[in-house]
């Protein structure tokens, strides 16, 4: 009896922090107050930063972030405590190994981490500061719209590797030339090809903050050249992005479309008077309201063809013996 209990009460725990397709008041319950907490810890991570502030409420600062230590901790065990039930034929602690290595756990690590190393290991408070920034990643857990994004980069993520590798062979070639020609003109800025990197950083990504600029005809001509090849360059990232977010709307969308339809040919939903269930569907796939409802109105207008279709070759036949009429 026991032991029951206690598998119970896991399959709860993993319900609500895990089942993306259980949803009660009490999880959303739940995921409102996380939300809240993150982007609460946020706040006080840029109102520390402001000296006169931080001296001044010190003591509640140091109590809040005590109180959100425990409490991501506490959601970070239970999390990997409750995960067992994800794939109930597998073992407990596989299941918790895969998900530890998930990039959700490792965000959620992350959130965490840096205050437990402070108190082994002293780290400057500014830097541990920004450190708990990291906490923002832990709210792409509640919104499908970063849930795509990163879903695009992960897909992307050879596309990104090849652009960064190009660019990081044309900034050593741009810093090598533009040391050669520069060099001499001006020994005090370009004093070698790794100091020549600033300068090809802000050339190639079209930045130009102009500390650094060459002065002989040469190097001009050749910062003229690296400027407009950096205009392709840069926007190759935005390309690969733009067109990997339109694949992945697109894909979201046939699977919409494809789940619609089978729950019409099992007679499990309604267009027309199942509106819970379609939102339902809709928020789990992560598609607008608009584009749900043109696909809504072309599914309607099939099922309309079908019917009228059906109905012209009801009476396309004689009744009586059965032979087709003339049209």
């Amino acid at each position: 009896m026991a032991f029951t209990s206690w598998y119970t009460l896991r399959k709860f725990v993993y319900n609500n922090l895990h089942n993306e397709e259980y949803e009660t008041t009490f999880s959303r319950v739940i995921n409102f107050i996380l939300i809240v907490l993150i982007l609460a810890n946020v706040a006080a991570v840029l109102l520390e930063s402001v000296n006169d502030i931080y001296q001044s409420y010190r003591l509640f600062f140091d109590m809040f972030e005590h109180l959100s230590i425990a409490i991501f901790s506490f959601e970070y065990l239970l999390r990997m405590w409750s995960i067992a039930e994800k794939e109930p034929f597998e073992s407990a602690w596989k299941n918790r190994l895969k998900w530890i290595k998930s990039g959700g756990a490792i965000i959620d690590l992350l959130a965490i981490l840096p205050a437990y190393i402070n108190f082994f290991v002293p780290i400057d408070l500014r830097f541990l500061r920004i450190l708990r920034l990291l906490r923002l990643l832990k709210l792409t857990r509640y919104f499908v719209s970063l849930q795509i994004l990163l879903r695009v980069i992960e897909r992307e993520k050879g596309s990104f590797q090849a652009v960064v590798f190009i660019l990081s062979i044309m900034i050593v070639m741009a810093a090598a030339c533009v040391y050669v020609v520069e060099s001499k003109a001006q020994p005090d800025v370009f004093t070698s090809i790794p100091a020549s990197m600033w300068w090809a950083v802000v050339t190639l990504t079209t930045v130009g903050y102009g500390d650094v600029t060459p002065i002989t005809p040469l190097g001009r001509f050749l910062g003229a050249i690296i400027t407009v090849l950096g205009v392709g360059l840069a926007a190759l990232p935005a390309g690969i992005l733009a067109n990997g977010l339109a694949n992945e709307l697109e894909q979201r969308k046939q699977h919409l479309e494809l789940k619609f339809r089978e729950l019409l040919q099992n007679s499990e939903i309604d267009l027309i008077t199942d509106v819970d269930k379609i939102e339902d569907i809709r928020k789990d796939v992560g598609l607008t309201v608009e584009q749900t409802r043109d696909m809504i109105l072309q599914l309607l207008r099939e099922q309309r063809e079908e019917a009228l279709k059906q109905e012209r070759e009801q009476y396309a036949y004689c009744p009586h013996c059965g032979k087709k009429l003339p049209e």
